[in-house]
């Protein structure tokens, strides 16, 4: 925050382990050097509790700390707005109602962003605006891949908080299926020693079916509701009443997962746990164990459904990563199992397909480097051939099983994409060869398609593709004595756009894997 450039930081730390501490303090100081500060949250909830925890906090030393969000009244709203744009407001808590643009403040200097990713595109972009001329603080347990690419790529830093409080213990896990005995037993064990219980059953629909069985499991616990689509009176006073220890048990949907705090709530139930993602189960298992008490979370699915594959890959996650400060393991193992796509491999599309993904992040991360010292850096290889298009329907990479070696991948690859002659593009597979023996077929397509880019390279031609059953090329001389031979199959030639255009039945490929070879042995003939 002392920098001259605005801070982009995201903090990324386990649910408990003191991330909003770290927004107080940098709230604090952007105050003291006054600034006014806004915290955006998800949830209505959670943007009440922050603004209990700042108001209590800050108001010993004179800032004044409001909150916007739908438990206030419209009047409220308005008296809030006006002392924010007066700057008699310090601190603004809310929810993404912060980004309506009634909102003016007097001197923002800092946004602090709770859970980034619960946010929409359309806010991000608003808050994309934002950080070019303010500090922005983003908080996260389990940050989605986008985030993670960013902060690790450089282009937004990143913040790990890897210490758990003292005398944290890590929350005993159980998976298996819905037992009325077992949650009976789970939630008089809980009663037993003073806790409370978080029961989420994330339907609200059939959330009073939930509430019967929790009356039957323990009819002596006295039980509430809270869900987000009870009026702002009945949530703030169930949520009040649970806080205040007047209700033992909270059947609640996943409007519990964000950030709440409640130090006597340590058993945790789900009751349909197959439904929930791996990060969001993961975030409400970090509702409970905040403090030195022994926690317990029952992730439960009924005996009467199936579970999918993915949905038994989620729950042995869960039940894999049980030590404290696990966040980015799971969200790393949540990326692992719903699956990027095939990166380096044949399905791919856009731009980021010609270099492949690890080359791409390496441009980035260039690029990045380039523009944080303010010139261009310069790289061990020569510059890829961009400005050429070969864009042939074959399956053209090296497979992972070939060259189990990403590094060695990768620099394949930069290699191959800036070889600028046909000697260079035979070097290469050449190396490789000796190194892996014979190739597969969709190795040979790739040093076929690397030899057909250095081809047009060294004649000028721009564009080699296949769209529609023919193949084009442009911009290429021709003489009437080339186009002859051509002609017999539907070739065609257009000597003032200097452009070639020939069915693919012209090379008699047998399969879609020949087609480069064969468009190769062409090239290389009209070379003679």
């Amino acid at each position: 925050m002392q920098s001259s450039k605005p801070m982009d930081r995201l903090i990324c730390g386990d649910v408990g382990f003191g991330k909003t501490e770290v927004a107080l303090r940098a709230a604090f100081k952007a105050v003291q050097d006054h600034k006014q500060v806004m915290v955006l949250c998800p949830t209505t909830i959670l943007a009440q509790q922050h603004y209990t925890t700042f108001k209590d906090r800050f108001d010993p030393f004179g800032v004044r700390v409001d909150v916007l969000s739908r438990f206030r009244t419209n009047q409220q709203q308005k008296a809030t707005l006006e002392d924010f744009e007066k700057g008699e407001v310090n601190v603004l808590v809310g929810t993404h109602r912060l980004l309506s643009r009634d909102v003016n403040p007097h001197d923002l200097g800092l946004v602090i962003i709770d859970e980034e990713q619960r946010f929409g595109v359309g806010h991000k972009e608003q808050l994309k605006n934002l950080r070019e001329q303010i500090d922005v603080l983003t908080m996260s347990a389990t940050p989605i891949p986008r985030t993670m690419q960013m902060s690790l790529s450089g282009v937004r830093d990143m913040s790990l908080i890897m210490t758990p409080p003292d005398e944290r213990r890590p929350v005993e896990v159980h998976v298996g299926e819905w037992d009325v005995d077992v949650v009976s037993d789970a939630i008089r064990r809980e009663l037993q020693r003073g806790g409370q219980v978080y029961y989420v059953s994330n339907r609200v629909r059939t959330i009073d079916d939930a509430v019967e069985r929790v009356g039957a499991a323990a009819a002596e616990a006295r039980v509430g509701v809270a869900h987000g689509k009870m009026s702002k009176d009945e949530l703030e006073r169930v949520m009040e009443d649970f806080a205040a220890g007047d209700i033992d048990v909270l059947v609640a949907t996943t409007i519990i997962e964000s950030g709440i705090d409640n130090p006597h709530t340590n058993t945790l139930i789900i009751e349909d746990s197959q439904r929930l993602g791996l990060a969001q189960m993961y975030q409400l298992k970090g509702r409970v164990g905040r403090s030195s008490v022994q926690a317990y979370a029952y992730f439960m699915f009924p005996s009467t459904i199936p579970l999918t594959d993915e949905a038994q890959a989620r729950l042995e996650a869960i039940n894999e990563h049980r030590d404290l400060g696990s966040g980015m393991q799971v969200a790393l193992r949540d990326l692992e199992i719903r699956g990027a796509g095939s990166l380096l491999g044949a399905e791919q599309h856009g731009n980021m397909s010609a270099v492949g993904f690890d080359l791409f992040a390496q441009m980035l991360a260039t690029a990045v480097a380039s523009a944080r010292e303010g010139s261009d850096v310069k790289d061990a290889l020569p510059p890829a051939l961009s400005d050429i298009t070969v864009n042939l329907p074959a399956s053209t990479f090296i497979p992972e099983d070939y060259v189990p070696d990403t590094d060695e991948r990768v620099l394949v690859y930069r290699r191959a994409a800036s070889a600028d002659s046909i000697s260079a593009v035979d070097d290469i597979e050449r190396a490789l060869a000796e190194n892996h023996g014979e190739e597969p077929v969709e190795c040979v397509n790739f040093f076929a398609k690397a030899r057909l880019r250095a081809w047009a390279n060294e004649h000028n031609v721009k564009t080699i593709s296949v769209v529609g059953g023919k193949l084009t090329m442009e911009p290429i001389g021709l003489t009437d004595a080339d186009m002859k031979p051509l002609r017999r199959y539907g070739g065609r030639y257009s000597k003032t756009a200097r452009k070639l255009q020939l069915p693919i039945k012209y090379f008699d490929a047998s399969g879609k894997g020949d087609l480069v070879a064969s468009v190769w042995s062409f090239v290389q003939t009209m070379g003679k």
